[in-house]
Parts: structure tokens; sequence; C-alpha cells
């Protein structure tokens, strides 16, 4: 639904950067529409960076066009980022989707924040709904890089002693199967409330765990609890695969075979229903040992998934020598593929592919309802992402499957 015309954003002030007068003034009128009062306007990118040297503040958010004779948006936008200017950014242009789409990725990886790109005629609707986004741009990857830099760094001895004592949960996220709807599994997830620090992300506490030695502890201790509560879930009823994730540290010790393999037993779980999940970037160099460890975990029953695919490399030499039976398909190839055509093509090349090769397929990041669509539509096995769940304590997820059959009729399910 549109906002009315008498409707305002959270946005203050903003810049139109459009060689073509005609344009610029329609832009500008849209804006004063949504209750944007103070607009200032560029012929040029010269015309923008001199203009931008003379403001105490800079605008909160700039439109600026990708096609202009001299400096063009592209170079504008390299420009902003030579100046540290991290204005958000709404890009428009009349040319082919995937050009914007590439411009969008060249910006924010110069650390400059996309609210949008829109192809050209702009309309109010879209231009409304890409300024609403604003207050999430502003506090988006830039700050959050700050934030991460401000964390204090992570005692290696603090973590080992939360191991051994137990310290580090396993939440789990459901994954569900795509043509019905139904939970068929979950992804063990450590996590780690410090109690001093708080939460403490799994992205630092097990690159610490990798650099100090601790991640072989680490990894059991996590599979100890999932192994322990896949049992009461089976005992209880409750048939899930459990995928979790493997660190390429670990295979290069023989031994990590045996091991996994005695939990497994005690237990009394069946190999076949838990998944390895290893890297796609971390494979590059998988060599010698490593492979055997991977091949003997599949003789053993265990099935291995291809994590994040479509990141790396190398993807077609791991599907190639390494026993898989599963590809994961990176959320950067389905989050928003439903509106970019360039993504749509890459997940289903993917799809294609693991069909043709009798791999399961799984998509992560599916966040939205045109998400899920398409990865249903698409013919995908198996989803997972915040549309379905987020990762939950054990005790959660008994009531959350209770919960999520209510949803399926809303998902668009066969069933």
């Amino acid at each position: 639904m549109l906002p009315p015309a008498s409707s305002s954003v959270a946005v203050a002030s903003l810049l139109v950067v459009d060689d073509n007068i005609v344009q610029r003034i329609q832009v500008v009128a849209l804006c004063r529409e949504l209750g944007i009062d103070m607009i200032y306007e560029a012929g040029s990118g010269a015309e923008a960076l001199e203009l931008l040297s003379l403001l105490v503040l800079p605008p909160d958010v700039a439109i600026v066009d990708l096609e202009m004779p001299g400096m063009d948006g592209i170079e504008l936008i390299e420009r902003l980022h030579e100046r540290k200017l991290a204005i958000p950014l709404i890009v428009v242009s009349g040319r082919e989707a995937v050009l914007i789409d590439t411009v969008e990725t060249m910006a924010r990886n110069l650390g400059i924040p996309v609210m949008a790109g829109i192809r050209k005629p702009l309309r109010r609707e879209s231009l409304a709904a890409a300024l609403e986004g604003w207050d999430r741009e502003r506090a988006g990857p830039a700050t959050a890089a700050a934030d991460r830099a401000a964390l204090p760094p992570i005692d290696p001895g603090e973590l080992a002693a939360a191991i051994a004592s137990g310290e580090i949960a396993v939440h789990y996220q459901p994954k569900v199967d795509m043509a019905r709807g139904d939970v068929c599994g979950v992804e063990a997830l450590a996590r780690w409330t410090h109690p001093r620090l708080g939460p403490i992300g799994p992205d630092r506490f097990i690159q610490v765990a990798e650099e100090q030695g601790l991640i072989h502890a680490l990894t059991m201790a996590v599979l100890r609890q999932a192994f322990g509560d896949a049992a009461r879930w089976r005992a209880g009823g409750l048939h899930l695969s459990l995928a979790v994730n493997l660190s390429p540290r670990l295979l290069d010790d023989p031994s990590i075979v045996r091991e996994l393999s005695q939990l497994l037993e005690e237990h009394g779980l069946d190999a076949r229903r838990v998944v390895l999940e290893i890297t796609e970037n971390s494979l590059v160099d998988c060599m010698g040992v490593a492979l055997g460890v991977l091949a003997r975990l599949r003789l053993k029953g265990f099935r291995l998934s291809i994590d994040d695919y479509g990141t790396g490399f190398s993807s077609m030499q791991q599907l190639a020598r390494i026993p898989f039976t599963e590809l994961k398909i990176d959320r950067a190839f389905v989050h928003g593929a439903a509106q970019r055509t360039n993504l749509r093509v890459i997940l289903q090349s993917a799809l294609d592919m693991s069909r043709q090769l009798g791999l399961v397929t799984v998509a992560e990041g599916i966040e939205t309802l045109p998400d899920w669509q398409l990865v249903r539509d698409s013919g995908c096995g198996i989803g997972q992402g915040f549309l379905v769940a987020k990762a939950m304590p054990v005790d959660e997820l008994p009531r959350w499957i209770e919960a999520h059959e209510a949803r399926l009729r809303e998902l668009g399910t066969s069933e």
C-alpha cells in the first residue's frame, strides 16, 4: 500500500543528481510529495561534488543517475568513496537491471550504503519504499563494522573454560521441505552468552577457537549436545535430520572419524540423519588426509553438505572430487533473487546441476515471501531462513513446530 500524499518519510534532506532537467524536476516533485523539504539538485557528478564540499552537513540521501556526460554516476560513487562520504544512495538508470545490480554491489563493497537500485522512470511507490529504509541503511554496514571494532577481545582462556563448563549452548534453526512446508530437519548452531560481556557472535568466538586450538573441543561439545537433543526428539516421536558445521581444521586428523562414529553410537543415532556441513571456501586446500577423512565419513553413512555454495572460486572442482550428498546455496543467491534476473539464473543453474548429480538442495537466506515462492517454484528441496524461523533454544523447538503447521497455508504449500 502506498503512503498517502501527505505522509512523510524520516529523510530530512536529499540530493538529486541527474543531467536531465525534466527528470530532475519530476524526482524533486515526488520527494516533496513524500514530505522532504530540503532538496539539493546537481546536473552532473562534478557539480554534486562541488555542492557537497560547500555543505556543512551532507544530505541524508542521494539519488544518483548513472548515465551522465563527463563524470557519470559510477565515477561519482568512486569519488564519494575517496572523500569518505558514505551517503546512502538510491541508484537509478534506464539501463538493464544487471548493470544497476553491479553498481549496487560495487558501492556496497566500497562501504557506501545503497538503499535501492531502480530502473527509470522513477515512480512514487518505488521511491517511497526505498526511502522508508533510510534508518536501517544509516545504521547498517558502517555502523556494524564500527561496533565490531569496538568490541573487547575474547580471552581464549575464558572461551576454553566456557567450553569445558558447558556454557556454549546449541540453538536450532528449522529446515523445511519446500514442497510440503513441513519441518524436515534443523541446523545446530553454537551460541555463547558471556557472563560479563553478554551474547558473543559465533563468527567471533569460532574464529578464536580455530586460532587458539580450541575448535576440536568446541565442536565435540556442540555435537554432544546436539546428538543428545536429537536422541530425545527421536524417543518422543520427532524424527529430524541434524546438520552440524564441521571446521576444516578438523579434517587433517583421521581420528575425527572414529570420534564422530563413537559419539553417534553412544546416542543410538543413524549417521544417515546427520549432515556435516563444510564451507566451500575452506575446501580450497583440501588435500590428502582431508579427502580421506571426508571419504571415510561417507563410508560411515554421514551425509556431506557443501555449505555457502557459489561464494568461492572452485565450486565445480569441489563437487567433482568430494562425495557430497547435499548442496547448500548461499543466501547471496537466494534473498532478493525474485527481483534480480542474474541471481535467479545462478540459483536455477545450481538447482539444475544438483538434480543431475543426484544431490539434495538446500536454499538458505529465505527472508521474504517472494524468496519462498521463487525457491519453491524453482524446485529446491529444502529451505531455511528468517521467514521460516531464526535459530532457537532447544526447549522452544517443539512449540515452534506445532505453531508452524498453522502457517503452511500462508506460505502457499501444496497441502
